[in-house]
């Protein structure tokens, strides 16, 4: 009888665990579709699949959407961290690729919600983007605390820490400089020059005030702690690995 509880209990914690996931993914991917409708640069992890979607447009590479290229995108950073990890890679980590591909689609539904969100000025331009990379960082504060898998990106820097054993933080910076450096070299590949409505003003302020907004949301989070806490469950491997690292800086 007690088994049968706890299951119970552990399947209604898992269920309420991944819709508050799911809410923050869209959340994430809703500040992402805002970021590239402002027009003043793309957040970090759209910039390379917004230049590829650009170029496929063009009939360069297949004609996918940023959606489509963040899910193959997703995919690599997953080869990636098993080539890294090797044997040390656990099996649990492939559900990233489920993780990666609810967030690709998530960010072709909002692009297509935002299709009528028009910038024609600096000031609309810097409100939407303002927008966006807060309501990117509100996302990510609350997937951090879901206590599901980690996204690529982020599985990619854990990946790379526990190798090198440098801390996550560094590793998650260098991470995203170079998804910013491919996308600048594959603008330059594709259409001969920098583009600054892919990568511009608006890619470095994301890159400073995301991690800002998650930093100044998380103290006051508790409420969601409660609500994962009211059922049994597990905590995030990316949340107690940055945990550790943070200890050791």
């Amino acid at each position: 009888m007690d088994n049968k509880v706890d299951l119970k209990g552990k399947t209604i914690y898992f269920i309420r665990q991944h819709l508050l996931l799911l809410i923050s993914l869209y959340l994430m991917t809703l500040g992402v579709a805002f970021c590239v409708r402002s027009c003043l640069g793309s957040s970090v992890i759209s910039s390379l699949p917004f230049v590829f979607s650009l170029a496929g447009e063009k009939g360069m590479v297949p004609d996918l959407s940023i959606g489509d290229y963040t899910i193959i995108m997703n995919f690599v950073l997953v080869l990636c961290q098993i080539a890294v990890l090797r044997r040390r890679f656990e099996p649990v980590q492939l559900f990233q690729l489920v993780i990666g591909a609810v967030f690709g689609q998530l960010i072709d539904l909002n692009m297509y919600l935002t299709d009528g969100l028009e910038c024609v000025t600096l000031p609309a331009q810097a409100l939407v983007q303002f927008a966006g990379c807060t309501i990117m960082g509100i996302g990510i504060a609350f997937e951090v605390r879901c206590g599901s898998v980690t996204m690529p990106g982020e599985g990619i820097s854990i990946a790379i820490s526990q190798v090198s054993g440098r801390p996550f933080a560094k590793i998650k910076i260098w991470v995203d400089t170079t998804l910013v450096v491919l996308a600048i070299a594959f603008s330059y590949l594709f259409f001969g020059g920098w583009l600054w409505n892919v990568i511009g003003a608006g890619t470095l302020f994301a890159m400073i005030y995301v991690g800002l907004v998650v930093r100044m949301l998380s103290p006051y989070l508790g409420w969601f702690d409660r609500i994962l806490a009211s059922g049994p469950g597990f905590r995030r491997y990316l949340f107690g690995l940055a945990r550790l690292v943070c200890r050791k800086d």
